[in-house]
């Protein structure tokens, strides 16, 4: 095969390429194969028509379009490796030439992956990270637990407070009439906690139970229940209980009840100090990797990045978010229904950072490439066995997934960000 690629513009350029006789044959004798079960001819039975009385009544052009649908996507990929492009979309395909007892000439428009001029890429400045864990970290850390801990105590006779929990009837109703969702018995709200519409929990403080209270709010603009923005809305409210947090005492016994590897209350301090270390150093890893990668790719100069790469990512972050959304229960049609938005919406949303992941990405895959870095099957084997112990699947059904170029891709992607990673230097100043 012989193939041609001519650039046009940045990011695009036409490919031409042969079909060779060879090719051409076998795909006649495919389409011949489709063609000739369902015809009705007089003297054969349906489907036994012979390939030389075919080309006598019908012509054996008459068969060169499902031929070339035949052959396409293998001459295609051919030439696509000959003339060593990447395409990012569907090619637009043209036929220039298309004779019997020649080899048929085909161009196809192509939109390729853009050129990468790298920059500096080794030995970036980024911010230096804090590793620190005060005595202050481990005490906020063991009052969370101990709020944790918490046993609500009855108030009896006493007004509610901050931090206190009520448990309220409420209808509420808007212009007089009430609303789907603005009704419940015997709900339990903590004061100060912000999970209802603002203004409503503070105008239960200074109450007490047995009361009745009428609440006026007004709903955000942005409500999600469009109906409702921005709408003023009177509920009545029946005070039912009011419950106080009562707090555990910080003492050896409450450091056993939480945590039933320790004996002691310094010993959970100390436990506690380690896992906020460890948390630390991670958090200020994975920000040097961060902080890397985006001036790594801040460095380089791609001159346009073709939309069908940019769309792509924005439904590859869409089936992504939605895939999650399902392992939670929560299938696409309900998360809409939920949150008051459409699939164009949550693609609007991913659209703000999809060039930046694009470029991200083609940066890599440069340096990679710069590089020379190669995965070894040892390599591909691990990630395998990790991907499979991940997500809890047979090795063999990861292969079936995941093919080796594409394991390949990303471990060779992996280490490049372990490489910018390890060479970056810390800076206090560093933007």
């Amino acid at each position: 095969m012989s193939a041609k690629w001519e650039k046009k513009g940045t990011n695009d350029g036409v490919l031409t390429f042969e079909i060779d006789l060879d090719k051409i044959s076998e795909g006649l004798d495919v389409a011949f194969k489709r063609v000739r079960k369902n015809i009705n001819t007089p003297g054969f039975r349906k489907g036994k028509m012979p390939r030389q009385i075919f080309n006598k009544m019908y012509g054996e052009e008459a068969l060169y379009e499902d031929a070339l649908n035949a052959v396409l996507p293998e001459a295609y990929d051919a030439a696509v490796k000959e003339a060593a492009i990447q395409p990012v979309d569907q090619p637009e395909i043209n036929v220039e030439k298309m004779e019997k007892g020649a080899a048929w000439v085909i161009s196809a428009k192509v939109i390729v992956k853009p050129e990468v001029k790298l920059g500096d890429y080794k030995g970036l400045e980024v911010p230096k990270q804090s590793r620190r864990i005060t005595i202050k970290d481990v005490e906020q850390e063991l009052e969370t637990r101990r709020e944790r801990q918490a046993e609500l105590v009855l108030k009896e006779d006493a007004a509610a407070e901050n931090g206190d929990t009520v448990v309220i009837d409420y209808e509420g109703s808007v212009d007089g009439e009430l609303f789907d969702g603005g009704k419940a018995d015997n709900y339990s709200l903590e004061l100060g906690s912000n999970s209802f519409i603002p203004g409503f929990e503070d105008q239960l403080v200074g109450h007490k139970a047995g009361e009745e209270v009428e609440v006026k709010v007004t709903f955000p603009k942005d409500y999600q229940a469009e109906e409702l923005a921005d709408k003023e809305a009177i509920f009545k409210v029946t005070m039912h209980e009011v419950k106080a947090k009562e707090l555990p005492e910080l003492d050896d016994e409450f450091a056993k009840d939480v945590d039933e590897d320790v004996d002691s209350l310094d010993e959970l301090k100390e436990k506690i100090r380690e896992e906020l270390k460890q948390q630390k150093n991670d958090a200020a890893d994975t920000a040097i990797q961060d902080a890397a990668v985006a001036a790594a790719t801040e460095n380089a100069t791609i001159e346009d990045l073709p939309q069908a790469m940019l769309d792509e990512e924005v439904n590859t972050q869409l089936q992504q978010y939605l895939g999650n959304m399902q392992q939670q229960g929560i299938q696409p049609e309900m998360y809409y229904q939920i949150t008051g938005t459409t699939e164009d919406d949550l693609k609007k949303q991913f659209e703000g950072d999809a060039d930046k992941h694009v470029k991200t990405n083609l940066v890599l895959e440069a340096i990679v490439a710069a590089e020379k870095i190669e995965a070894t099957d040892e390599e591909v084997a691990a990630e395998i066995k990790e991907l499979a112990t991940q997500y809890k699947m047979e090795e063999s059904a990861v292969r079936g997934v995941l093919s080796d170029d594409m394991l390949k891709h990303d471990i060779g992607v992996k280490k490049v960000i372990d490489m910018i990673t390890d060479s970056a230097v810390e800076v206090k100043d560093a933007k």
